[in-house]
């Protein structure tokens, strides 16, 4: 069989899997064009208006959790069809929403959806991918993703434009996540389940035909895996205990950079420096267009560079300007420089946390824990996740300046973290990661 038809098939796979990350980033930034309406519309406190913002994270910690245990059982393709009706139900349910209570249970169900995303979806990737090309492939899901981010600050945008019933725009920005579900749940038809997960699974023709499909003749040979059996996070933790730190570390890291607070509460944040309300939605806008721009080149480095180098600079270049938004925010910098921060710190963010942190995840854990390992990294970040989103316009209301300088702080640690103990992986096989994290592991007792 030639290469051309296996490879258009491997990108056609990565394209339609990596949807789900632009329904994650849409469902993710939505939100922050609509915060306004919504403290208007059902007269919302910070405090209420962090749970509004939050709910949805609720969602992905359950998603996450189920997801692995279904990934491992099921396969990913099987979860991530679930996820799809999920995110189209939601889309829908927001739009519709007849009161507060049901706008948080449609935002509980979209976090669920993005949840389970998270997880499976770069898992299955990082199994059909070959070793030189991993990070680029699995990393196409983080472009997805502030794909869907700029989206969801473009359509707020538009709407925002087109409608000036505040009442029934922000029903309609919510609602736009229905169209990208369907098309989702529509292209998921033609996906394979993964060769790997196949091969867990005793499949070994099913898993052959799959490696045939997606990479030709070359790549027929699956590799065998060890008998599939359930994991506990006991049992994970005396098997691998090195991965399970690292990946909850870097998963605490990642929203303790204070991207998601940031993106959940930017028109919020231009307000507070001095910005109305369309010269913050267009702002929005650069942001997301930023975001976008410097995650292809975070894709272009990561497998040339490799984890670590991206994870340093990109840390030390947050702090940097986490510390700079803060001076802004204490009147020291004029706030005219706000935009500039701000996306300089998304540059940083992209090609680096961004960039890495979807790869790293699926490539530290051992074939037949690899969604169980991707859930605990993902719970990790959703649970810090709705932490940050909860207490950022409460800590933000009290001192505009003191959660930048946090965040700032924990860039810091960072640096230091990753210097002394992220192993680099790129370039290995999966099976060489797991025999280097085993390994490991043995030396340190």
């Amino acid at each position: 069989m030639g290469s051309a038809a296996p490879r258009a098939r491997l990108l056609f796979t990565a394209f339609a899997v990596s949807l789900s990350g632009l329904l994650f980033g849409f469902d993710t930034a939505v939100i922050a064009g609509v915060t306004g309406a919504l403290r208007a519309q059902f007269g919302l406190s910070p405090a209420a208006l962090g749970v509004t913002v939050s709910s949805a994270l609720l969602g992905t910690m359950v998603g996450a959790a189920v997801a692995g245990v279904y990934g491992d059982r099921r396969g990913a393709r099987a979860g991530l069809r679930l996820a799809a009706a999920l995110y189209l139900v939601s889309g829908l349910g927001c739009a519709l929403a007849w009161d507060w209570a049901a706008l948080i249970l449609f935002r509980v169900m979209a976090g669920v959806a993005i949840g389970a995303s998270s997880v499976l979806a770069p898992v299955y990737l990082a199994e059909v991918a070959p070793p030189a090309r991993r990070g680029a492939i699995v990393g196409s899901f983080q472009v997805s993703i502030v794909t869907g981010i700029l989206l969801a600050y473009a359509s707020n945008a538009a709407v925002g434009a087109l409608l000036a019933d505040a009442a029934t725009a922000w029903r309609w920005k919510l609602g736009l996540t229905a169209l990208p579900a369907a098309l989702f749940q529509l292209l998921l038809v033609a996906v394979p389940d993964s060769p790997r997960w196949l091969m867990l699974r005793g499949r070994r023709d099913e898993a052959a035909a799959a490696a045939l499909l997606l990479h030709g003749d070359e790549a027929v040979d699956v590799p065998p895996a060890p008998p599939s059996r359930a994991v506990s996070l006991a049992s994970l933790w005396r098997e691998a205990p090195r991965p399970m730190i690292l990946a909850i570390v870097l998963g605490a890291l990642n929203q303790l950079t204070g991207i998601n607070a940031i993106l959940y509460y930017l028109n919020d944040i231009f307000a507070a420096a001095g910005f109305r309300q369309v010269s913050a939605d267009l702002q929005a806008i650069a942001v997301g267009a930023a975001n976008l721009v410097f995650t292809l080149v975070g894709m272009a480095l990561i497998d040339r560079l490799g984890r670590r180098p991206l994870l340093l600079v990109g840390g030390a270049a947050m702090a940097v300007l986490l510390l700079a938004a803060t001076a802004i925010m204490l009147g020291l910098l004029p706030r005219a420089l706000m935009l500039a921060v701000l996306v300089g710190f998304i540059a940083a963010f992209a090609t680096s946390q961004g960039a890495v942190i979807w790869v790293y995840l699926s490539e530290i854990f051992p074939a037949h824990a690899r969604a169980a390992g991707q859930a605990l990294g993902a719970g990790t970040i959703w649970l810090f996740d709705a932490l940050v989103a909860a207490i950022f316009p409460v800590a933000a209301a009290a001192s505009p300046a003191a959660p930048f300088l946090f965040f700032a702080a924990c860039m810091a640690a960072q640096c230091v973290l990753v210097s002394r103990w992220f192993p680099e992986t790129r370039g290995a096989s999966l099976e060489q990661i797991e025999r280097q994290m085993r390994g490991a592991a043995e030396t340190a007792r």
